[in-house]
């Protein structure tokens, strides 16, 4: 069993942290590009002045240089999984920790930037508080379902080395 989890867990580290990347992503494209309804610092500053979209826009970059961060990490944690030839390599384990990363990502985010600093909001306006529940809850439920499928997956190869 000691094993089994030793050779899975650089599979699980670099979903976890391409999840992480992924998720970021998706948000920053999806909400704050597509659905316009926010950008990093909107709470801080307007967005409809030349100045405040500057600001915005400069927080939406260092958002997304994160994101890239971690997903150049990911793809490198996963490349070195590849070439490791006693790691597990299981399509299973590895969506189950690309889920638990977006989910993490997800429910961090939104504590830190939605609840805690308050630098924005999913939806600013009616509603923002639901909104960002919703988020976290997302987050939450993403997390926990990619747990559960390496969870799963963890038993199965147990049993099928038994």
């Amino acid at each position: 069993m000691q094993d089994s989890a030793l050779k899975r867990r650089p599979l699980i580290i670099a979903g976890i942290v391409l999840g992480l990347g992924q998720a970021g992503f998706f948000d920053g494209i999806v909400i704050h590009q597509l659905l316009q309804w926010h950008h990093m610092f909107t709470s801080l500053e307007t967005d409809s002045t030349v100045s405040g979209l500057e600001l915005n826009t400069l927080g939406d970059g260092l958002f997304h240089l994160l994101d890239w961060v971690l997903t150049l990490t990911g793809i490198v944690l996963l490349w070195r999984v590849a070439q490791t030839p006693n790691a597990e390599k299981s399509t299973s384990v590895f969506i189950g920790s690309l889920l638990a990363g977006a989910g993490l990502f997800d429910f961090i985010e939104g504590l830190i930037d939605h609840q805690i600093l308050g630098i924005h909001h999913v939806k600013p306006g009616p509603n923002e508080f639901a909104w960002d529940i919703g988020f976290l809850a997302l987050g939450l439920s993403m997390a926990v379902l990619g747990w559960l499928i390496i969870r799963g997956s963890g038993r199965q190869s147990s049993a099928q080395s038994s």
